[in-house]
């Protein structure tokens, strides 16, 4: 039967919300990665300061959204769908692991290529195979493996993000069929728990336990938008928010709340569900992830070129920060189109982990 369920992840203020923090976390990055930002840091040094200090917690947009995805996906009414865990953690392995390899092949290129030009700690260092090997397995930080790129860390949390909560959803159908319903249950408690305890303590921060309180926040906030009570129950999720940020605040769970309640009130048939209709905005947000992807190798070339030829000149690097977005969006769109959307054979799944895995080795040896 044809589905007829609006596709919630073309509705505009869903692309809006992925647009900004898509640019957020490539402004925090060319804030953080200089030498750019070092040297045009006299023109507006509170900016550049905001962005170091601000600009990361745009990610939590990206937490919140997946969860309310997986919630439509897998339990839109909050009657669990999921009869078997392990083939759609398989997808979604897949689904993020040909883009991220991808990405990551590029990152090792990039690299390579900006050591000729500049010496800087913002250039990772040639990879070993121990690093290859976790980052192709998404477990680089878990294994204390250094990152190929920065902001990787985001896709191995959100892999344990998906799988957790596909064993969340699973686990009430082993008990009896009726018990699908209590899955939204699960997904409260654990979401409070990581609110109350996991997040507090920065030992759990490899974890999808420090990171499930946002994306439990989607989750309830879709649950609570397609409920027959919705105003009762985001009003509940607004107390259970405030509850957490009294016992400890944090910026990122606000934010993370703040956006959650948003989505909660962006269903697509409410009018704010169908703003902002703006095509460039929704264009970048259908490619956010891509350009999250390859923004960071791109923005190392450029700061490579800055450096190498305009290592002291502010105006000049200030003008490098913006044609390094401008590369990072017209990157991730060819990145999108030629990666990301096309639909890969199995060959393709077993030779793109192998060549991702040989240009790190050809980076070792030297060769590249």
């Amino acid at each position: 039967m044809k589905n007829t369920q609006p596709d919630i992840s073309r509705i505009p203020v869903l692309d809006a919300f992925k647009a900004i923090a898509c640019l957020m976390i490539v402004l925090h990055h060319l804030a953080v990665y200089g030498p750019m930002s070092d040297v045009a840091y006299p023109l507006f040094p509170g900016l550049i300061d905001w962005l170091y200090q601000y600009g990361r917690l745009a990610v939590q947009a990206f937490f919140v959204i997946a969860g309310f995805l997986a919630a439509r996906k897998f339990a839109p009414q909050g009657i669990s769908l999921v009869a078997s865990p392990l083939p759609i953690i398989g997808q979604r392995y897949v689904r993020l692991a040909i883009p991220y390899l991808a990405a990551l092949t590029l990152a090792i290129a990039c690299a390579a290529l900006a050591r000729g030009w500049m010496n800087h700690d913002s250039i990772p260092d040639t990879p070993s195979i121990p690093q290859l090997l976790a980052h192709t397995l998404l477990l680089q930080d878990l294994l204390n493996q250094d990152a190929l790129s920065a902001g990787i860390w985001y896709i191995a949390i959100d892999f344990q993000l998906f799988a957790l909560s596909a064993l969340l959803l699973w686990l009430p159908r082993q008990v009896s069929f009726t018990a699908r319903t209590i899955a939204p249950l699960l997904v409260t408690i654990l979401a409070l728990t990581s609110l109350f305890f996991f997040n507090r303590d920065q030992a759990w921060d490899k974890t999808a336990f420090y990171f499930f309180g946002s994306y439990g926040l989607g989750m309830l906030a879709y649950w609570a938008a397609h409920s027959r009570h919705p105003a009762l129950w985001l009003g509940l999720l607004a107390t259970l928010l405030a509850a957490a940020l009294l016992v400890e605040y944090r910026d990122r769970i606000a934010v993370a709340g703040i956006l959650a309640l948003a989505l909660g009130l962006s269903k697509p048939s409410s009018r704010m569900g169908s703003w902002p209709a703006f095509r460039p905005l929704a264009y970048l947000g259908r490619i956010s992830f891509s350009v999250f992807l390859v923004h960071f190798p791109l923005i190392l070339l450029v700061n490579a070129t800055a450096f190498h030829f305009f290592p002291q000149q502010p105006v000049a690097n200030a003008f490098g920060m913006l044609l390094a977005i401008g590369i990072s969006i017209l990157g991730g769109g060819l990145f999108y189109q030629w990666i990301e959307s096309q639909s890969f054979s199995t060959k393709m799944h077993l030779l793109l982990p192998a060549g991702f895995l040989a240009s790190g080795l050809l980076a070792t040896s030297g060769i590249s």
